[in-house]
C-alpha cells in the first residue's frame, strides 16, 4: 500500500513537472493590446478589411500593417476607440468606392467566345481569355456580383458591373476576385495618385493627353447634355479647362481613331464648350475632394505648374497655400499668349476656380528674399514645394539681373558667370561647389567658382565626355563625376550640406559634400522640402531637411537624377504639360508626407508600351468635323476672343462623332447614337 502511494505520488509529481515544463514551451503570448482591440471591433467577420475575420485585423492592426478606421463594418467611434488603445490619432478617411473599369460590354460586343456552361471570371480567363479579341475587357460573368459581401454589385444589361455607391462599403472584395483587374476601388486620392497602366482600359485620345483627361468619358456626357458632369469629368485632371480649351497644342486628337475615318473629333473644341457653359451659367462646378487632413503645404510658384500642384494638394485633404513673387498669379499666361487667344478675364477664372477649391494665395512673397524653405518648414508646412519656372519666367518678370536663389546654396549657372559684372547681382559660393551639367563653359564656371569662395569644385554630368575635355578639368584641379544625377539634397537651416549622386550605369549612390549647387539648365529644378522622416537628423538636428524631385513622368519612368531625360529644361512647352506635371508633384508631396514610396508601377502606361491597339475602323459612317467660327470685327470688339466657341448644337453634333473607343472596342455604326436624336434633344 505504502509502495502505491509512493508510486501514485512519484508519477503525479512526474506529470506535474512536465505540465509545468509543456506550458513553458507551448506558452503564446497574447498582446493585450490586440485582445482590446478585437474586443473593440464588431465582430462581424464579414472578411470586408481584406483579412480573414476581426482577430486578423486585430493583430494587422496593432502591427501597423492596417489602420484603426480599416474596419468596414464599424462607424467612426469604434476607429477612435481603437486609436485611443494605441495611443495615436485618427485622420478623417474618405470612403473607397468599387468602380467598373471597362465600358463596352458582352451585349455590344462584335466578337464573343463560347464559355462552354462556365459561369465564373477566374475559370474563364485561365481557359481562354475570355469574350471578345480583347483581353483587357470585362468578362460579363458577374464573379464580382457573386463575391460581394454587402450585395452592392449587379450585373447591368450590357453586361458590366453595376455598383450601388449607397451598399458599397469600399471593402475591395471585388478587386481582389476580379481576375482582368476590371474593378477597381476607386476614391478622390486613388485617382489623383493613379498613373495609368497596360491593365487600364485606356483610349488612344486620353494616353496622348498629357494630363490624362478621361477624354470619352466627358466627350460622351456632352452628347447627353450633361454638362455639368462633364467638365466634373475635365476638372480631374485639369484645373484650367477653359484655358486650355482656348490654347492646348491638343496632342489627343492626332491619336483619334476617327482619323481612320474622316477627320479627328474636336476634341479641345469640346472641352471649351463645357468650361464655358461653367462660366456662362455662373455656377462654379467643382470635381471632388477627400476630407480635411490637418495637415500644411507650401507651393513656391503661381504659374500653371504651381497652381495644379496646389489644386491636387487641396483636393487630397491638405491645407495648401501658394506663394509668388510678381502681384499676380498665372505665370507666363499672363505674358506669353495673345489677349484674343487668352483674355485676362477668361485666365482669372480658371485661377479663381483654384482658390475656390481651398487653396490660399499669397502675391509679392519671393522664396530667398522673403521666405525661406526652412522658415516654412519651422511654420508648420510638412512640405514646400518649389516650381520657381525657367529663365523665360525671370525675363517677363524683369528680373534677369537680378541672382535669385529660391534653394538654399543654390543658383544658375549664367548667375555665377555673370557674378560681380555691371548691373548684375553677386554669388558667393561654398568651399565645396558642385556644379551640374555645363560643360561648354566647364572651364570658365571653374575659374569663376574659384574666384568667388570655393576651394573645391566637382563637376556632374550625366553622360560621358571625351577625354581631352575630361583631362583639362581635373588637371585644373576640378573632380568631374561623368554619368551620374543628383537624386537628393540634404541641408540645415539656410545651408546646403550635402547631395546623393546617382550612378546611372551601376545603380550606386553616394554622398557628396556640398555647400554650394549651381545648375547650367537655365532654372531650377521641381524639388520637395520635408523634414527627415525619423532617424538621428529628427532629434538632433531640428532644422534639417531634405529635398527630392517628384517621381518622373511615365515615359520617363526609368530616368533618374534632376534634369534627366524628359524632365523640363526651361518653362513648359504647352501649359497641358505644366498641368500633369503638377498632379504628379501633388502626387508626390503626399506620398512622402504618408512615407509611402516614390515608385511608379511595373506595369505602368508609356508610349512603346505593349497593348492592344487598331490601325483601321469599320462599319463607320463619315461625318464632317465642325468648324470653330471665327469672330468678325463687331463679335471681336465685343468677346475680345478670336474665336466664338461651339454652341449647343454644333457641340452635339461634334460629341455624335466620337467611337467611345477602348483599347481595340469602338462602337460601330449601328450602335452610334443617330444625329436625329441629338437634334431632337437640341430642339427640345
Amino acid at each position: 500500500m505504502t509502495i502505491a502511494i509512493i508510486l501514485m505520488g512519484g508519477l503525479g509529481l512526474v506529470v506535474g513537472i512536465g505540465l509545468a515544463l509543456a506550458s513553458k514551451v507551448f506558452y503564446v503570448y497574447v498582446d493585450p493590446k490586440i485582445v482590446s482591440v478585437e474586443d473593440a471591433l464588431p465582430g462581424a467577420n464579414c472578411g470586408g478589411c481584406g483579412l480573414p475575420g476581426c482577430s486578423a485585423n486585430a493583430e494587422a492592426i496593432v502591427a501597423g500593417k492596417a489602420a484603426p478606421n480599416s474596419c468596414v463594418a464599424a462607424g467612426e467611434d469604434v476607429a477612435l476607440a481603437i486609436a485611443a488603445i494605441l495611443g495615436v490619432s485618427v485622420e478623417a478617411k474618405e470612403p473607397d468606392i468599387a468602380l467598373p473599369g471597362c465600358t463596352y460590354g458582352v451585349a455590344d460586343a462584335d466578337v464573343k467566345y463560347s464559355y462552354d456552361g462556365m459561369n465564373d471570371c477566374r475559370a474563364v480567363a485561365l481557359l481562354s481569355g475570355g469574350m471578345k479579341v480583347c483581353n483587357i475587357g470585362c468578362l460579363g460573368l458577374g464573379t464580382c456580383a457573386a463575391a460581394c459581401p454587402f450585395d452592392a454589385i449587379v450585373m447591368g444589361p450590357q453586361g458590366l458591373p453595376v455598383v450601388d455607391e449607397v451598399k458599397c462599403t469600399g471593402c475591395g472584395t471585388c478587386e481582389r476576385i476580379c481576375p482582368k483587374h476590371i474593378i477597381t476601388l476607386s476614391s478622390v486620392t486613388r485617382r489623383i495618385l493613379k498613373e495609368y497602366t497596360t491593365e487600364d482600359c485606356t483610349t488612344p485620345c486620353q494616353r496622348a493627353c498629357p494630363a490624362g483627361i478621361n477624354i470619352s468619358r466627358y466627350i460622351q456626357q456632352i452628347a447627353e447634355g450633361d454638362y455639368h458632369g462633364s467638365v466634373q469629368t475635365i476638372k480631374e485632371r485639369n484645373p484650367f479647362p477653359t484655358v486650355i480649351g482656348r490654347i492646348c497644342p491638343r496632342p489627343c486628337e492626332n491619336d483619334c481613331r476617327r482619323k481612320y475615318v474622316d477627320e479627328p473629333v474636336a476634341i479641345n473644341f469640346l472641352k471649351r464648350f463645357a468650361a464655358d457653359y461653367e462660366r456662362t451659367q455662373k455656377e462654379r462646378i467643382q470635381p471632388f475632394k477627400a476630407p480635411d487632413t490637418g495637415r500644411r503645404i507650401a507651393v513656391v510658384g503661381g504659374g500653371v505648374q504651381g497652381l495644379s500642384a496646389a489644386f491636387f494638394a487641396a483636393r487630397l485633404g491638405h491645407a495648401t497655400t501658394v506663394f509668388e513673387g510678381t502681384d499676380r498669379l498665372g505665370g507666363l499666361l499672363n505674358t506669353a499668349i495673345a489677349k484674343c487667344r487668352l483674355p485676362e478675364s477668361i485666365l482669372n477664372w480658371d485661377i479663381e476656380g483654384i482658390l475656390e477649391m481651398g487653396v490660399d494665395a499669397r502675391t509679392g512673397q519671393m522664396l530667398g528674399r522673403d521666405l525661406t524653405v526652412s522658415g516654412l518648414l519651422d511654420d508648420g508646412y510638412e512640405a514646400v514645394f518649389l516650381a520657381s519656372g525657367g529663365w523665360d519666367s525671370r525675363l517677363a518678370r524683369g528680373a534677369d539681373k537680378t541672382v535669385e536663389s529660391p534653394l538654399p546654396g543654390g543658383c544658375l549657372l549664367l548667375d555665377l558667370l555673370r557674378s560681380g559684372k555691371k548691373g548684375h547681382g553677386t554669388v558667393a559660393c561654398g568651399r565645396h561647389t558642385v556644379i551640374v551639367g555645363g560643360e561648354g563653359l566647364a572651364g570658365e564656371a571653374l575659374a569663376q567658382a574659384r574666384s568667388l569662395g570655393a576651394e573645391t569644385v566637382t563637376f556632374i554630368f550625366r553622360d560621358s565626355l571625351d577625354e581631352a575635355t575630361v583631362s583639362v578639368l581635373t588637371e585644373a584641379g576640378a573632380n568631374v563625376v561623368l554619368r551620374a544625377g543628383v537624386t537628393r539634397l540634404f541641408g540645415d537651416g539656410e545651408s546646403l550640406s550635402g547631395l546623393d549622386v546617382l550612378n546611372v550605369d551601376t545603380g550606386e549612390t553616394r554622398l557628396l559634400q556640398a555647400e554650394s549647387l549651381v545648375f547650367s539648365s537655365g532654372r531650377f529644378p521641381e524639388l520637395i522640402f520635408t523634414r527627415p522622416i525619423g532617424g538621428d537628423d529628427a532629434e538632433s538636428r531640428p532644422g534639417a531637411w531634405t529635398a527630392v524631385p517628384p517621381y518622373k513622368q511615365p515615359d520617363h519612368a526609368d530616368e533618374a537624377g534632376l534634369f534627366a531625360k524628359g524632365d523640363a529644361l526651361t518653362d513648359f512647352s504647352g501649359a497641358i504639360k505644366a498641368i500633369g506635371a503638377g498632379r504628379r508633384a501633388a502626387a508626390a508631396i503626399h506620398k512622402l508626407i504618408y512615407d509611402i514610396p516614390l515608385d511608379l508601377p511595373e506595369n505602368v502606361l508609356k508610349p512603346d508600351a505593349a497593348i492592344q491597339n487598331v490601325d483601321h475602323v469599320e462599319a463607320v459612317a463619315t461625318s464632317q468635323r465642325r468648324i470653330m467660327p471665327l469672330a468678325d470685327s463687331r463679335d471681336l470688339a465685343q468677346l475680345m476672343e478670336l474665336e466664338k466657341g461651339f454652341d449647343t448644337a454644333a457641340a452635339m453634333a461634334e460629341a455624335s462623332r466620337c467611337l467611345n473607343c477602348g483599347l481595340i472596342c469602338y462602337r460601330n455604326v449601328e450602335n452610334q447614337r443617330p444625329l436625329e436624336k441629338i437634334r431632337d434633344a437640341v430642339n427640345a
